[in-house]
């Protein structure tokens, strides 16, 4: 998945497109995680009262899909504040 791909999932905000982006994080290496990460940031700084990320990864938590719930925590920790 490419940055850009993240960032137009990540400003749709529905579970089914944060659900592919919680997938391509569980399976990237570092450098794509960060690609990654830039994607969800740039969506979420850029929107006005955008998709709430964080509330879907929360659903995503108890996806049956290991990676995905491993991938949706990644991003949950991504915009807990911290860390955009």
């Amino acid at each position: 998945m490419t940055r850009q791909a993240a960032e137009a999932l990540a400003r749709a905000g529905t579970v089914a497109a944060v659900r592919l982006i919680a997938r391509a994080v569980a399976e990237a290496d570092d450098n794509q995680a960060d690609w990654l990460r830039t994607g969800v940031h740039d969506a979420l700084v850029d929107a006005d009262g955008g998709p709430d990320v964080a509330a879907v990864c929360g659903k995503l938590a108890r996806d049956p899909g290991e990676a995905v719930r491993r991938g949706a925590a990644d991003i949950s920790a991504w915009t807990d504040g911290d860390g955009l």
